[in-house]
């Protein structure tokens, strides 16, 4: 018992002054700080570089649409619904592992003069693709006429007097690298516009409803190919 005594003290004394554990002590208590830290910034890394890749994506849409066609530098070329359809399948390739067509909606717009309107525009056509089928055009339909424009506000973009405008519009849905409360779980909403260089064929021999129609609306028919339609559209004219 006198020897507890005795020793008691020194050991109190000794473990007082033990410095050992400080390091891993500390460690523990900023370990959750610093994981947080770097899983925000890994998060936060990942969402931009989505962001711009779909933005990217919408502009390249949108140049490769107004480039489409077929015919020489002497004729109007005509495009059909196997270019719209390729086009559509080319984003969805280009997206890579971010699946675009899985995860989103391209929505694409032939923006053309309204001939019942001067100075006003009209969606001629559109068309749309992705499994997200609730994500529909924002910015109109096929159809409109009379539009000042069709975009954001103050980013609106208007058909040329004598030429056409493709506009595209990618919905896409983002999924955070960690599914938590705190991470962005948000759609983006990406639009780009492209005028067409070229002289277009925009005849139209639907005549209000013929089923024999070759190219309603602008677009040839393709046998075996069918047409991207958005919700509640028609193909031929009415």
């Amino acid at each position: 018992m006198t020897r507890a005594r005795r020793y008691l003290p020194r050991l109190i004394d000794r473990l007082r002054r033990n410095e050992s554990g400080v390091a891993l002590l500390e460690f523990s208590f900023s370990l959750p700080i610093v994981l947080t830290l770097s899983l925000a910034g890994a998060e936060l890394t990942n969402y931009v570089i989505t962001k711009m890749r779909i933005g990217q994506i919408a502009l390249h849409l949108a140049d490769n649409a107004a480039r489409i066609g077929s015919g020489s530098q002497l004729q109007a070329k005509t495009i059909s619904e196997a270019d719209i359809s390729d086009l559509l399948v080319g984003a969805d390739l280009q997206s890579g592992e971010l699946k675009l067509l899985t995860n989103g909606r391209v929505i694409l717009s032939s923006v053309e003069p309204d001939p019942t309107n001067s100075g006003k525009s009209r969606i001629r056509w559109q068309r749309c693709k992705g499994a997200k089928t609730a994500l529909n055009s924002t910015y109109g339909a096929q159809g409109d006429k009379n539009l000042a424009g069709i975009g954001p506000t103050n980013r609106q973009v208007a058909a040329p007097d004598s030429g056409v405008t493709m506009f595209v519009q990618v919905r896409y849905q983002y999924t955070p690298l960690i599914q938590t409360s705190l991470s962005p779980s948000t759609e983006f909403n990406e639009v780009a516009s492209m005028m067409v260089r070229d002289r277009r064929d925009t005849s139209d021999d639907s005549a209000l409803g013929n089923t024999n129609a070759k190219h309603p609306r602008g677009i040839y028919r393709v046998t075996g190919v069918t047409p991207s339609l958005c919700p509640g559209q028609q193909e031929l004219e009415t």
